[in-house]
This record gives C-alpha cells, sequence and structure tokens, in this order.
C-alpha cells in the first residue's frame, strides 16, 4: 500500500511540475492522512473547497485507475460554503474517480446546474449520495446508480414530485431522506418510491436527537447513551452522546443558499365565479416571461442569513414555553434536547406562506402525520390528543397550543413523558394519516421518520387506510383485468368481481353501470401519473396555434360531449371542440374589456348559451351567429338578447326547462329572468345576510334554487312559494363559496372556505356526509367542489392549494389527490375552478391559475384511466414541455 501511495503522490508532483502548478497543500494532507490509515480501508478524501482551479488538471491527471489501485475508496466532500469553482472541473473530478467513489457530499448544487445534470443523467458509483439544497424541482435520476446505498436529498425545498422512474435505477439504496423539501403527493410519492426494493429507511422528517435516517435510540429504549451514526468527512463515524450531533455541513451550506420567494394569492373568492382582486392585478400587471419549463428552481434571492440564524444550533428549533397559534410567532430556547409531550396541529400550515416558512418555519418544527400512532409507546409527537388538549387554529380562536416548558419542575410536568420531538417537515408530513399510508404502501419499509415500524403498527395502518381511503374505485376489493371484466359481460355475468370478500359493494344494486364501473377500476389502477391536455392554445381550420387565451370560467355543453365554451380575463367568449382542440366560435370583448364570471347553456336550444361579466353585462349568443376564427370585429346581438343589467354579477344559472335564470353577484339578492321576453321577472331582497356567490337551479324541477352565502348559510327555494321564506337552511362554520345539486338532484354539495365539504340530502337538508379535507388555516382559502361520474365521485379544490381531491360520495373515502404544478419556480398554481366531465368516466377539467400576480391561467383536461407516457419520457433538465405538471 505505501508503494501505491508513493506511486500516487509522485504522478501528482510530477503532473504539477510538467504544468507549472504549486501542489496543494490540501492534497499532500489527504495523501499524509491515507498513510496511517489501516491497510485495507485506505480511503482518500478530497475537499474541492480547498482546491483552486489551477489544482484540478494536476489531480485529475494523477488519479488514474494505475495510481488509485491501492487506494480503497475516494470521498469528494466540501466544508466551506465559500467557493467560486467551475462545475466542469468539478465534474470532470468525479468521473477521474468514479470507479472508487465512495461518498460525493458537496455543497454547490445550485450553481453546478451543469454537474447536477450530468450526474442525474449518466449516474455515479458512489454509496453515498448528498443532494441537500439542490435546485432540483421534479426528480429525475435515469443514470447508473447501482451502488448507491444512501441518498440524502434534505433542505431540496423546491423539490415536489417525481418523475416515473426516477428510481428505477437504484437496486440497491437503502436509506434515503428528503426533509423540509416540497413533496406533497402521497400517491405519486408512493408509486415512485415503489421503485426502490431495497429501500428500509425513509425520513420526511427529522427525528430531533437522530442524525440519520436510523431509527431513534430512544424509541427502542437504549440507554441515555448511543451510538449515531454520522457521515462526515466522508467517514462513518460512531457516536457515544447524549446530544444530537450536529447537522452535516448545513451550519455552513446556508450563506450561499439562494431562494425565490413566493407572493401570496390574496383575495380569490370565485365561485366559479366570482370576479376577484386578483384579476384586478392581472389586467395591471405586465405578463410575466415564461420560466423554460426546466425542472430547476431558478428564481433566486438569498436567504443564508436566516438559514444561520436557525440552524446555527444542534438543536434546529423548537417551540416555546408559551401558548402559539399557527400564524404567530415564539421564541425558540436553544439549550435542551427533550421537550414535554406537545400538542399541535398539522391543520395550521398557510398555504399562502413562503415555502421556507412552510418548510422549515419553527412552528412545523415536530413530528405530524401519526395520527393513529400509539402515544403511549412511540417516542414522537402524536396527534392523538387527550380529552383536555387544545388546538389554536383560525377556526377555534378561544382554544390553544399547551405547549408545556420544559424548565416547569411542577408535579405535572414531572409526570410528563418526555418525548423526542422532530423538525424539518415536508408538507406530505401533514396529510392526513401519512404514516400509515407510507406504511401500507411500502411494505419492506423498517424505519419512517427515525420511528421503528413495528408488526402491529403495520397491521393498524392497513386497517386505517381500507377505512379512511379507496384503493380501487367503487370500491372494489381486487384489480381485475379489462379482457377479464369483457369477458364476462359477453356470458353475461356482472361487471362485479365475484370473488369471495366481506366488504360490501355499495354499486354493485346499480347494474346498468356496473360494466362502466368495473372497467374504471381497471383503468384507475393503472398509473397515478394521469394523462392531461392544456386548452389555452386553440387551433383554427389551418391546424395551427392562432392565440393563447386566459381562461377565467367553463363549462361542459350539456349534449355535445366534445364542446366547451369559456369565458376569458379579457372579456373574449370561445367555443372550443375540445377533444380535437379546433376553435368552433370565438366573439371578442364589446368595448372596455370585463372579465366573464357566468355561463351556462341551454339544454333545449344547445347552440344558445347566456354569458355574464363582472361590470353585470347579461347577454344571451347563438354560436351559430359567432366567428369560426379570431377577429376583432364584435358580431352586434339582437335587442331581445341583452337583459337588464345586475351590478356586481359572479353567478349565472338557467333552470331545467329553458324558462328562467337566476343571477347573483356581491349582495344578498338575486335576480330571476325570463328567457323568452327578456324581461326581469322579479328582484329577490335580502336572501342572506352577506354576498351570495352562488345560486343554482336543480337538474329536474324548474322552480327549485339553491343559494350559497358568506353568511355561512346554504338555502333552499322554491319560485312556486314567496321569497320571504326558505324550505330550508343549512349552515356551515364558514363562509360557503359552492353550491350544486346533484346530478339526480337527490344530494345538495356545499363547499366553504378552508376545505369544508358536505354533502346534504336536497329533500330537507339534513347532513348526509361530510368529507374529510384538512384545512390550512387560511380565511382565502377558497373552495369549490363538483360531482364526477354522476354522483358517485366527488372532486374538490382550493384557491391557495395545488391539489385537487378526489374522495367517494358514498363512503367519504379519498380516493386520489391530484397536484397541479407550474412551469417555473415563481410559478406555483392553484385551482380557482374544475369540472367534471358529464360524460366520461374519471375526466376533470381544472382551471388552474398561476399565484404569482400575473396573467397566466390555463384548462387542463385530466384523464385519470390514461398514463400520461410523455411524464414518463420528459427529462428532467433541459427539455421545453409545454404541458403543466399534474401528478396523481
Amino acid at each position: 500500500m505505501a508503494s501505491d501511495l508513493s506511486q500516487l503522490e509522485s504522478s501528482y508532483l510530477n503532473s504539477c511540475k510538467k504544468q507549472d502548478v504549486l501542489p496543494n497543500f490540501s492534497i499532500l494532507s489527504s495523501f499524509s492522512k491515507v498513510r496511517h490509515q489501516m491497510q485495507g480501508h485506505c480511503v482518500l478524501e478530497i475537499y474541492i473547497d480547498q482546491l483552486m482551479s489551477s489544482d484540478f488538471p494536476p489531480l485529475i491527471d494523477a488519479l488514474s485507475p494505475i495510481c488509485l489501485s491501492g487506494i480503497s475508496a475516494v470521498d469528494v466532500c466540501q466544508k466551506s460554503s465559500d467557493i467560486s469553482l467551475n462545475g466542469e472541473h468539478v465534474l470532470s473530478l468525479l468521473h477521474a474517480v468514479n470507479h472508487k467513489l465512495r461518498l460525493v457530499d458537496l455543497i454547490g448544487w445550485s450553481s453546478w446546474k451543469n454537474i447536477l445534470q450530468d450526474v442525474c443523467e449518466r449516474g455515479l458509483r458512489c454509496q453515498m449520495l448528498n443532494f441537500q439544497f439542490s435546485p432540483i424541482r421534479k426528480l429525475n435520476m435515469n443514470g447508473n446508480f447501482f451502488h448507491l446505498q444512501t441518498l440524502n436529498l434534505d433542505f431540496s425545498i423546491h423539490l415536489t414530485s417525481f418523475q416515473v422512474n426516477c428510481f428505477s435505477c437504484m437496486p440497491n439504496l437503502m436509506h434515503l431522506s428528503m426533509c423540509a423539501t416540497s413533496i406533497t403527493n402521497l400517491w405519486t410519492t408512493c408509486a415512485a418510491l415503489l421503485k426502490l426494493p431495497s429501500l428500509m429507511e425513509l425520513r420526511f422528517q427529522k427525528c430531533f436527537c437522530c442524525y440519520g435516517t436510523g431509527p431513534c435510540p430512544k424509541s427502542v429504549e437504549e440507554s441515555s447513551t448511543y451510538r449515531l451514526r454520522k457521515i462526515h468527512s466522508g467517514q462513518l463515524h460512531q457516536y457515544s452522546s447524549t446530544r444530537s450531533p450536529s447537522l452535516m455541513n448545513e451550519n455552513i451550506l446556508h450563506q450561499n443558499l439562494e431562494y425565490p420567494i413566493t407572493e401570496t394569492t390574496g383575495e380569490l373568492c370565485s365561485d366559479d365565479d366570482s370576479f376577484t382582486n386578483q384579476e384586478m392585478l392581472q389586467r395591471t400587471t405586465e405578463e410575466l416571461t415564461n420560466e423554460s419549463d426546466l425542472f430547476f428552481s431558478s428564481g433566486r434571492q438569498a436567504i443564508g442569513d436566516w438559514l444561520d440564524e436557525q440552524m446555527s444550533s444542534d438543536v434546529f428549533m423548537s417551540p416555546s414555553d408559551q401558548n402559539v397559534s399557527f400564524n404567530g410567532s415564539a421564541p425558540v430556547p436553544t439549550d435542551y434536547q427533550l421537550i414535554e409531550e406537545v400538542v399541535y396541529s398539522s391543520r395550521g400550515i398557510q398555504n399562502g406562506a413562503s415555502d421556507i416558512e412552510r418548510i422549515v418555519d419553527p412552528k412545523n418544527s415536530i413530528f405530524v402525520g401519526h395520527e393513529s400512532f400509539d402515544q403511549s409507546s412511540s417516542p414522537f409527537v402524536s396527534e392523538n390528543l387527550s380529552s383536555d388538549s387544545k388546538i389554536s387554529t383560525e377556526d377555534d380562536e378561544s382554544s390553544s397550543v399547551n405547549v408545556l416548558n420544559p424548565r416547569d419542575t411542577s408535579e405535572s410536568q414531572k409526570l410528563a413523558i418526555k418525548k423526542p420531538i422532530a423538525h424539518n417537515p415536508s408538507p406530505i408530513c401533514f396529510e392526513k394519516y401519512y404514516r400509515e399510508y407510507m406504511i401500507s404502501s411500502l411494505p419492506h419499509l423498517k424505519v419512517l421518520d427515525n420511528l421503528p415500524v413495528k408488526k402491529a403498527e403495520r397491521e393498524q395502518a392497513k386497517e386505517m387506510i381500507k377505512k379512511y381511503y379507496e384503493y380501487i374505485p367503487y370500491n372494489r376489493q381486487y384489480k381485475e383485468s379489462v379482457v377479464s371484466i369483457l369477458q364476462k359481460r359477453e356470458v353475461g355475468r356482472s361487471g362485479v368481481s365475484h370473488k369471495r370478500s366481506n366488504m360490501k359493494h355499495p354499486y354493485s344494486r346499480e347494474s346498468s353501470h356496473s360494466f362502466t364501473r368495473s372497467l374504471s377500476a381497471a383503468k384507475m389502477c393503472s398509473s397515478p401519473w394521469p394523462h392531461l391536455v392544456q386548452l389555452s392554445k386553440i387551433k383554427g381550420n389551418s391546424m395551427e396555434e392562432i392565440k393563447t387565451f386566459r381562461p377565467r370560467q367553463f363549462e361542459y355543453h350539456p349534449c355535445n360531449p366534445s364542446l366547451m365554451v369559456f369565458g376569458t380575463l379579457d372579456g373574449e367568449l370561445v367555443v372550443v371542440n375540445h377533444e380535437s382542440q379546433k376553435l368552433i366560435g370565438y366573439l371578442p370583448s364589446a368595448g372596455a374589456i370585463h372579465s366573464i364570471l357566468g355561463l351556462c347553456w341551454l339544454k333545449k336550444y344547445p347552440s344558445k348559451l347566456i354569458a355574464g361579466s363582472d361590470n353585470g353585462s347579461l347577454k344571451l349568443y347563438d354560436v351559430r351567429q359567432m366567428s369560426s376564427a379570431v377577429t376583432d370585429r364584435y358580431c352586434s346581438l339582437d335587442p331581445s338578447d341583452s337583459f337588464d343589467e345586475f351590478d356586481q354579477l359572479t353567478s349565472v344559472h338557467i333552470n331545467s326547462t329553458d324558462e328562467y335564470f337566476l343571477v347573483s353577484g356581491f349582495s344578498n339578492h338575486v335576480a330571476l329572468y325570463d328567457i323568452g321576453s327578456g324581461k326581469r321577472l322579479q328582484f329577490l331582497k335580502d336572501l342572506h345576510r352577506e354576498h351570495i356567490n352562488v345560486v343554482k337551479f336543480s337538474h329536474h324541477s324548474p322552480s327549485i334554487f339553491a343559494t350559497a352565502s358568506f353568511d355561512q348559510d346554504v338555502k333552499l327555494w322554491d319560485l312556486r312559494q314567496a321569497p320571504s321564506k326558505p324550505c330550508y337552511t343549512a349552515s356551515s362554520s364558514r363562509g360557503n363559496v359552492m353550491v350544486c345539486f346533484s346530478p339526480d338532484d337527490h344530494y345538495l354539495l356545499a363547499s366553504a372556505v378552508d376545505n369544508e365539504v358536505k354533502q346534504l340530502l336536497a329533500v330537507d337538508g339534513r347532513l348526509h356526509m361530510e368529507f374529510d379535507i384538512a384545512s390550512i388555516g387560511s380565511a382565502q382559502n377558497y373552495t369549490r367542489s363538483y360531482y364526477m361520474n354522476g354522483r358517485d365521485y366527488v372532486i374538490s379544490g382550493s384557491c391557495e392549494e395545488n391539489a385537487v381531491r378526489i374522495c367517494c360520495a358514498k363512503t367519504g373515502r379519498r380516493l386520489r389527490d391530484i397536484s397541479v404544478e407550474g412551469k417555473g419556480s415563481k410559478n406555483s398554481m392553484f385551482v380557482q375552478s374544475l369540472r367534471g366531465d358529464p360524460y366520461r368516466p374519471f375526466h376533470m377539467s381544472v382551471l388552474a391559475a398561476y399565484q404569482r400576480p400575473c396573467t397566466k391561467s390555463e384548462i387542463i383536461k385530466v384523464n385519470l384511466l390514461a398514463t400520461d407516457d410523455r411524464l414518463k419520457e420528459d427529462s428532467d433538465f433541459g427539455h421545453n414541455n409545454t404541458l403543466p405538471r399534474l401528478g396523481g
């Protein structure tokens, strides 16, 4: 070994001499350290922050396979963030020692995107790879990582999702850490992680007292002096300590970390719906230049000082000894490691806050997601609250979080069980039953968030998932192939699985739809990544892209499955064949620009529709008279096709016989119009105490309608009765944004602010189902919900979140979430409106608007029965895919 090392040193010195470069002291020091290591365990450590650009050529020249023959492994590390190197030099070094690599731990990934791209596309032979603080937004590592055993993606705050096969090249990966990332979607995350056959340890949040991904010693009742694994300077150390080791490199990394600040959405009170302050900003704000659709984050603003302050100690952050709310700040003690049992609610995350506030905020610095875990055996904080525990949320201002003071020596405190707390949770940890879902979906997982997964907990998790989630649509218990279902149909058998099961099939009685449901269930199991199509660019007769629109409201046609109409923020009316994306009819704005907020097709006269704008104008249009090309010329209307204006209009709806339509807006009143005569028949005053955001007629009764108001009431009315008294009133705990009837008028679906969604019996307003969707604690998180697949499923989305939730309307179980992602780090998207396709099962359209005050919005068609192959082929680097990103 000594001769091999001498050969390496001699080769390096000769290379320096040839290239007229002075030998680097750090390199010579690394060679010297190797001399004192045991034979057979010689690890050469190279610290790139101690090198200059001129040091790389002679070093790379010396690191030939022959000269490295006596070296067991090479670690390429970085101690300091104060570095200004050419990424090509670092990449050349990695390639030169690739056959001996063990650890790659670099800080400057955000500055060296070329290195990151090359590593992900080509791979490395290292066993441990540190991608902390990387700028990746969508992970796609398709290179050769056959030897990789540990991957650290902590503090990659822009990481939101995974490519379908991003982990397929890592068959030996056992340890994965993704704390303080922006990952949210349970379904796509688990689907990606299932590609890791050797995965045993996983983290989305850190145990407060542990460094690595292994089980917390306190969870297995080890002594206070315990051994912790730590990777530092390329070595695997064992510690005997009563305090947590400092975070590797973290106290020196953040000085160079840069981050784009995300602005809040502001008021987005939409019905579908209402005019918003956001749209006023959109008209006056210059449209932002599209970022190239790379999966890197490119917006940058230094936050090194902030992170230095927060992460300078071993104890990253802890709740204070005071009562705290989720919107407030609290002093942070830093002189203790264990605190008493803490009561915390995941419902307090503010989606409107910046990513750094949501991900690394001290108020979120505890374990979450263990709703059903037994606190008596868990060393971590649980959301199972005792009867006297209280949670402080915006919903209950009188309640508070009782965070016990670790310095309090009262008897009650002495009796409390001390438990390690965790920090840096990713948003996925705040999903209800997160831990149970991960454990149930990843059967080989041994440790999750430093907490060991025991057999009893795994069995409990399976039962919880069966109770709150639908694994297969329509509550089917077994996967069936499409061929098998078609064969059953040929012989006249039911489409419902005939395998024995103790579970009832709530849909099996409706035989007319059984085969459709069976086929849908079979196709829905194929992939959590749905097929999607963007409708903001429409093609004309020449099949060329002619215009990019800014949709604000849309509706499917009542009898033609291929037609859709949408109104724009610029006051345009656009009728399209959404299957071929071909323009059918176009009408520009008349006069001053006013957004179209209300749209409704006539049923008996399917070529006609009524459109209402935010300036109060109401007009009847005939598609046959509209231009089939984009034009600046506005066609004049017959005077009978215009109606009296309704100030501050937000909602328009026609009854089942096309005789009347109702209009509501930013007032307590509703107006009734006669379509035939064009006259306003009634002005129904003071139906609610606050403004009526939405009014909806029933599908079958021409005189029954419902109103949803921000006075927290939903009311049912009958035009045949006096307008002074509703048929009934049903109340929500927050202001109501939406209400709609189920297609058979059996139910009313009411959506209140911040994910409060209820299904009522339309006959008397009794509560039938309340969907358990977590709130985020925002009074501006306006929620809207609609039916899909008839009245089988409910789809729900909110204006400060990028997720569409799909829930079973009969059981309330969650089927899947769909996450909408913008095409740049500054362009986060939110769900402004959505509709289930009335003709195709498990199809929907989502109106997604950008979270920054810009002018962009898109209608995205989602097909849950098909997988988007482009998502599989799409590279994580450099390919300009025009489609927005959705996760299942």
